[in-house]
């Protein structure tokens, strides 16, 4: 089997756009989170989110592009584009029918959906752009990267909500460990801040209503945790085969080495109560990568700030870790950025591969009561140093589903 290699990152995130914008701001315990700007939310129980800021596609395209596409596409292409200059890759050097794209988004174009469907209410369907489909669909943000640079092998999307980008990152390593592909672009795009996403999730009780202190309101395994924050953006990681990226003398950040995916089988929202979905998606990650539980020094948990979610991964980690669990390091970045929703894998796997390259955990900011259900070391409020050889980034989503994905500190 091929070993698999990280050589470029672009994120695109409410704290910062660019890998070291995102990084900096990890370590810096910096909120991403505020008031909604896009629309009045007079009539919203949840009026913040993690919008990202300062993000103009015409800087990284033509404008007439930018236009055929839905913002989620947006962040994916420009994700990618960040990547691939982040890992110094010429294409024009390389068998472009080698390299493949695999995205997660757990909604696809939802504001091109309002917005046409607005236009159709009033308008009549006359009235809806042609464009409609094609800028609405999940599996526009691979196709539009394919055609952008011209890569020619599988392009894939993976839709399994919350756990969407963490399974693309999953099966882009198991796409190129199998030698179907040289090269994979992987991870995740989401651009779910609109007027009915959001309500919808305030109808399920799911966000949280800090309105007062949006800095303060996603606040991962805190006792006061009130639910999750939405956020947006992309997380691009260009996975490689190991001889592939030595040949071309690539900077490589770090080896994947385990993958594991499974399903809960239980409810449509609310995870297994003995978390055994999320208990075997870690155990199948270790053993897939013939690691023993004892050597993992840090997970990035999915900790959304949502009680039963918070718990229910406490609970499996220490099953999974059993008395190692209390000597890991813990985060959730999403103290930070928000929820990402199928994004969130993208930056979340980026963060655990910079930790490990870094030798430092970004903290769980906003860690203010402890939670006698909550008992681990979640790395409260500041960064620490740690040599890290192995961590783990989770994410678990509505429907059930779990994934896990195993990073190692690359030694040649």
């Amino acid at each position: 089997m091929n070993r698999v290699v990280v050589t470029g990152l672009g994120a695109i995130t409410p704290i910062g756009i660019g890998k070291d914008q995102f990084w900096n701001s990890l370590l810096q315990g910096k909120s991403g989170i505020g008031y909604i700007s896009r629309f009045d939310t007079e009539a919203y129980a949840s009026k913040i989110a993690g919008e990202v800021k300062d993000f103009c596609p015409e800087d990284y395209m033509d404008k007439k592009d930018a236009k055929r596409m839905d913002l989620f596409t947006q962040y994916a292409v420009v994700g990618a584009k960040l990547a691939l200059e982040d890992g110094r890759i010429d294409l024009q050097a390389l068998n472009r029918e080698r390299i493949g794209i695999v995205l997660g988004s757990g909604i696809g174009g939802m504001e091109t959906f309002e917005g046409e469907h607005a236009k159709f209410l009033e308008k009549g369907p006359g009235r809806v752009s042609p464009l409609f489909i094609p800028m609405m669909i999940s599996n526009m943000a691979p196709g539009q990267i394919s055609m952008v640079y011209g890569i020619k092998g599988p392009s894939l999307t993976i839709t399994t909500a919350c756990a969407s980008g963490t399974n693309a990152i999953g099966e882009a390593f198991k796409m190129i460990q199998r030698g179907m592909a040289d090269m994979v672009i992987t991870g995740g795009c989401e651009a779910a801040i609109t007027p009915i996403a959001i309500a919808g999730f305030n109808s399920m009780k799911a966000l949280s209503t800090n309105n007062e202190e949006p800095t303060k309101a996603s606040r991962p395994f805190d006792k006061n945790r009130d639910g999750f924050v939405m956020g947006e953006g992309a997380g691009i990681l260009i996975l490689e085969e190991l001889n592939h990226a030595l040949k071309r003398d690539a900077h490589i950040y770090g080896e994947i080495v385990g993958y594991g995916a499974t399903s809960d089988a239980y409810h449509i929202t609310a995870p297994d109560p003995e978390a055994g979905g999320a208990r075997r998606a870690m155990e199948l990650a270790l053993e897939d990568g013939r690691v023993d539980y004892t050597e993992i020094d840090y997970i990035n948990a999915h900790g959304t700030s949502t009680y039963y979610n918070d718990k229910l991964e406490t609970l499996a980690i220490k099953k999974v870790f059993k008395e190692h669990a209390y000597k890991l390091a813990i985060s959730s970045t999403k103290s930070m950025t928000g929820h990402l929703l199928g994004a969130a894998g993208g930056i979340e796997a980026m963060a655990t591969v910079l930790a490990i390259k870094e030798g430092k955990i970004p903290p769980t900011i906003n860690y203010e009561n402890p939670d006698e259900e909550c008992d681990l070391n979640y790395t409260p409020n500041n960064y620490i140093e740690r040599d890290i050889c192995y961590g783990i980034s989770n994410s678990l989503g509505f429907g059930g589903h779990n994934a896990s994905i195993l990073f190692k500190k690359y030694m040649d």
